[in-house]
């Protein structure tokens, strides 16, 4: 199946959708802020990135911008935006994704989201600069 990295400062988020994914036979890695999920990007590129918006170190929005100005691959990794920020369309339009989802979300909702972000592959292409 695919390999995925979940970014989220909510333990019990990436636990739960984790163990899901996992139990779907997808490989799972997760990190708690933006900067522990670049590194692991450099590891091991995974095949899409479900992402919090508002984490420490580094948000959401700013590792999705590093991942795509560095050219080394990362840039077409697909991501999905999750958070219970009220403008999160508009952080994702800002992204560049059209794969995002309010917190809390159902899994009937977000399986559904990764299958079709899996299937289309559509990497982000931030519309200005979202670094610090």
């Amino acid at each position: 199946m695919a390999r995925i990295l979940i970014v989220d400062d909510d333990a019990d988020t990436a636990e739960i959708l984790g163990d899901i994914l996992l139990d779907l036979g997808h490989d799972v890695r997760t990190a708690r802020n933006g900067k522990d999920g670049l590194m692991l990007l450099h590891a091991e590129r995974p095949d899409l990135v479900v992402l919090d918006v508002e984490m420490p170190v580094l948000t959401g929005p700013e590792m999705a911008y590093e991942m795509f100005i560095h050219d080394n691959g990362l840039e077409t990794v697909p991501v999905i935006l999750c958070s219970g920020i009220w403008n999160l369309p508009n952080v994702a339009s800002m992204v560049g994704t059209p794969y995002f989802l309010s917190k809390p979300f159902l899994l009937d909702t977000m399986l559904p989201l990764v299958e079709r972000a899996l299937g289309e592959r559509r990497p982000p292409h931030p519309h200005f600069p979202l670094s610090r």
